[in-house]
């Protein structure tokens, strides 16, 4: 275990205490969630950049990694959905979360045909999760002030945009093993 590792672990341990604090009443919990949940996202940043420049990198790494960040994403943005009731905020999530799904599924699968290096991490990707992160942080905390709700949804339509980009790269990348015929 190195501190990469620990850092990403760190991030599936802040799902529940997420949770409780976003929760917890009055605005302060909200605040403190914001505050874990871009805590999080730095150390996303962070391990990442560790495990490059320490030469850290592990398979354990490399499989929590990705996982961490969906699991946070995406319970954030049950949060926010549950607790907003809006369309506005339903339909960038709702891209967000598909596109994780679909996209997990797509590198399980390539990993089986041996091709998981065809479909690696874009720059798109790296701008999409740095938007979503902010605009998520932004919204935890919109509640207190109104005007980052403006400035948290258009960051996530625009992340929402990234992530439909990004995943038709991937598609694309994918197809010619997508569109084969197997005999059997």
């Amino acid at each position: 275990m190195n501190l990469p590792n620990l850092l990403t672990l760190s991030r599936i341990v802040m799902i529940p205490l997420l949770v409780v604090c976003y929760y917890w009443a009055g605005p302060s919990g909200k605040l403190w969630a914001a505050g874990l949940f871009c805590l999080a996202a730095i150390t996303d940043w962070f391990d990442g950049y560790l495990a490059r420049r320490w030469n850290q990198t592990t398979p354990l790494g490399a499989f929590l990694d990705p996982v961490a960040d969906k699991l946070i994403v995406s319970v954030a943005l049950i949060l926010l959905v549950e607790s907003h009731a809006s369309l506005w905020l339903t339909i960038p999530a709702t891209i967000i979360v598909g596109r994780e799904i679909v996209i997990s599924a797509l590198r399980e699968w390539m990993a089986e045909l041996g091709k998981r290096a065809n479909i690696a991490v874009s720059n798109i990707g790296k701008i999409k999760t740095a938007m979503q992160m902010s605009a998520i942080t932004l919204l935890l905390i919109a509640e207190l002030h109104t005007w980052l709700d403006w400035v948290g949804l258009t960051l996530l339509y625009g992340a929402a945009v990234l992530t439909i980009w990004s995943m038709m790269v991937y598609l694309k990348a994918a197809w010619p093993h997508l569109s084969t015929q197997t005999e059997g």
